[in-house]
C-alpha cells in the first residue's frame, strides 16, 4: 500500500432543495435570484467531510440509511457535484453505485457492455478483447442477446459488476449492490475484489454487513446525518455503528456526541491497516500475556489453562442500557475456576450475570466470539421457545454458555447481550462489545488448518496399482 493519496476531500458539503409542493419548483424558476430561496428549504446531506484515501487502501463506509454514504460515493465518482469544498480523484474509477446505472433498458446485454465500457473509459477494441471474460463472469447465458429491460434484478447486477471489474480500475467503488446477487455470485465478487485490491487498486465499499467490512477493509468510517463521526480500524468503527443502531431515540444525540468524542482515539495512523490506539492497547496486552503462571504449568491442569490478571480488554463498548446491566463476564473451567488462557480442545463455560432494574419481557441471552480484528467466528443464544416470559425489577440472572475451544492459538474477544421485547419489538436492553478477552495457547501437535478446528480426519487412499511406498 502506497502513502500516496488517490482521493483527497476537504471541507465537502452537499445540500439538496426540498420543496413542500410540486409547483414550488416552477415558482423558484420564475422568481428573481434574491427570492428563489423562499420556495424551498435545504437538506444538508453531507457536512464538512474531510477524507484522504491512499492508493491500494480498502475503505469501508458504514452508517444508517440516509446517513450520506451513497451521496459521498456519487460525488467521488463525479455523478454529483459538491455544494462546496474540494474533491480530488487521481485514477480511473469503476463504480457500481446502483442497479443498472449506465445501462439503456432498450439495448441488449451485449450492446450495454460496450456502452458501459465506453462510459468507464474503454475503447471498443478493449471491450471486444474482454467481452468473453465479462460474459463468463456475469454468467447470464443467452440473455446477453436480450434487452436488459427483461432482466431480473440479479441479472442486472451480474452484468454491471462484470463490466466494472474488467476495466482494470485504479479505484473500485461498490455501493451495497452485491446484496442482490445469490451467495455463489457474491463469493465470486468478493474474490475478484480481493484480487483487484491485491493488484494495487483502491477500493471503496459501502455495506451494512459488519463481517464483510471487518474482513475486507483496512480502514472504516462511520457516517451519520451527513457527518463523519468516527474513522479508524474496522473493529473500532463497526462497534460504534452497532451501538448507534440500538440506541433509544431519546438518547441518540448524546450517543452521537460520545462517539464523536472518541474520534481522536480512533484516528488514522501512519499505516492505514494499523489498529486504533485502543486496539493497540489490546494488542499490547496480548503480547504481554505470553508467560505461564508463576510456578509453571503444574499450577494449572493441562486441560484447563490459567488466568492472567493483566489481560483485560480496553476496547469494551456498552450499548445504551434499557433496564438491564451485564456484570462480570468471564470464562470458567467446568470446575468453576476463572481462566482466560485456554487449552485447545478443552471445554469451558462463558458466564455473566444480568441485573434488572426495570421489568423485562420475553428475555433472551447471547454470546459471540470474535478475532482480534473483529471478525465474527460464532456464538450462541437462548432461543425464543426458551425465552423467559417476565423478569421483575430487582431480579438477577446468571447466564452460562458451555463451549469447546476448537480455535487456533491466538487472542479472541467475547460479546455478551440481553434481548427483550420493548414496545412489541425485540431489541437489546444491554450489550457489551469486547466484554472479555482470552488467549488460546498454541499446540505444536495441532493438525487443523485455519482459525477453527473442524475435527477433520485426513485419510490417504493408495490405489492398488500405485507404486508408492507406504
Amino acid at each position: 500500500m502506497s502513502s500516496e493519496a488517490v482521493i483527497q476531500i476537504d471541507r465537502l458539503n452537499k445540500s439538496f432543495p426540498i420543496y413542500e409542493k410540486p409547483f414550488h419548483r416552477l415558482c423558484q424558476m420564475l422568481s428573481p435570484r434574491q427570492a428563489k430561496h423562499r420556495w424551498y428549504r435545504e437538506f444538508q446531506a453531507l457536512k464538512n467531510i474531510d477524507l484522504q484515501v491512499r492508493r491500494g487502501e480498502t475503505l469501508g463506509i458504514v452508517g444508517r440509511n440516509g446517513s450520506g454514504k451513497s451521496t459521498l460515493l456519487q460525488i467521488i465518482c463525479g455523478t454529483l457535484s459538491p455544494s462546496s469544498g474540494q474533491v480530488r480523484v487521481d485514477g480511473r474509477i469503476a463504480a457500481l453505485l446502483e442497479l443498472g446505472a449506465g445501462f439503456n433498458p432498450e439495448f441488449t446485454g451485449r450492446e450495454n457492455v460496450f456502452l458501459y465500457g465506453a462510459v468507464l473509459g474503454l475503447t471498443r477494441q478493449q471491450v471486444e478483447e474482454r467481452f468473453d471474460d465479462i460474459v463468463a463472469f456475469a454468467d447470464i447465458g443467452e440473455f446477453v442477446e436480450q434487452p436488459v429491460k427483461s432482466y431480473s434484478s440479479g441479472m442486472y447486477v451480474r452484468l454491471a459488476f462484470a463490466v466494472a471489474i474488467n476495466v482494470t480500475p485504479d479505484i473500485l467503488v461498490v455501493d451495497e449492490a452485491l446484496s442482490v446477487g445469490d451467495e455463489a455470485f457474491q463469493r465470486k465478487c468478493f474474490a475478484r475484489i480481493n484480487r483487484i485490491r491485491d493488484d494495487g487498486a483502491t477500493v471503496l465499499f459501502v455495506s451494512h454487513s459488519a463481517g464483510i467490512v471487518t474482513q475486507l477493509c483496512d480502514r472504516a468510517l462511520l457516517l451519520d446525518r451527513g457527518e463523519m463521526l468516527a474513522s479508524g480500524s474496522p473493529k473500532f468503527v463497526v462497534s460504534r455503528y452497532h451501538k448507534m443502531l440500538y440506541v433509544p431515540v431519546d438518547r441518540a444525540n448524546q450517543v452521537r456526541e460520545m462517539i464523536r468524542g472518541e474520534r481522536e482515539d480512533a484516528s488514522e495512523l501512519e499505516a492505514p491497516s494499523s489498529l486504533s490506539q485502543i486496539d493497540r492497547e489490546d494488542a499490547d496486552l496480548v503480547r504481554s500475556a505470553t508467560t505461564e503462571p508463576e510456578g509453571g504449568r503444574e499450577h494449572a491442569p493441562k486441560s484447563a489453562g490459567w488466568f492472567d490478571e493483566g489481560m483485560e480488554p480496553k476496547s469494551t463498548v456498552r450499548y445504551d442500557a434499557r433496564g438491564a446491566t451485564i456484570v462480570h463476564p468471564h470464562i470458567q473451567t467446568l470446575e468453576g475456576t476463572k481462566v482466560n488462557v485456554l487449552r485447545g480442545g478443552g471445554e469451558y463455560v462463558y458466564t455473566y450475570r444480568v441485573q434488572f432494574d426495570q421489568p423485562a419481557f420475553l428475555v433472551r441471552f447471547g454470546m459471540l466470539i470474535k478475532t482480534l480484528t473483529g471478525l465474527e467466528l460464532g456464538g450462541g443464544a437462548t432461543n425464543l421457545p426458551r425465552a423467559i416470559p417476565a423478569i421483575e425489577a430487582g431480579g438477577e440472572m446468571e447466564v452460562r454458555f458451555r463451549f469447546r475451544c476448537l480455535l487456533d492459538g491466538g487472542t479472541y474477544f467475547l460479546n455478551a447481550g440481553v434481548l427483550a421485547n420493548v414496545g412489541g419489538e425485540e431489541t437489546y436492553i444491554d450489550r457489551l462489545i469486547d466484554a472479555a478477552m482470552f488467549r488460546v495457547m498454541p499446540e505444536p501437535e495441532r493438525t487443523a488448518t485455519g482459525l477453527v478446528d473442524f475435527c477433520v480426519v485426513p485419510d490417504v487412499v493408495v490405489p492398488l496399482s500405485s507404486k508408492v511406498s507406504v
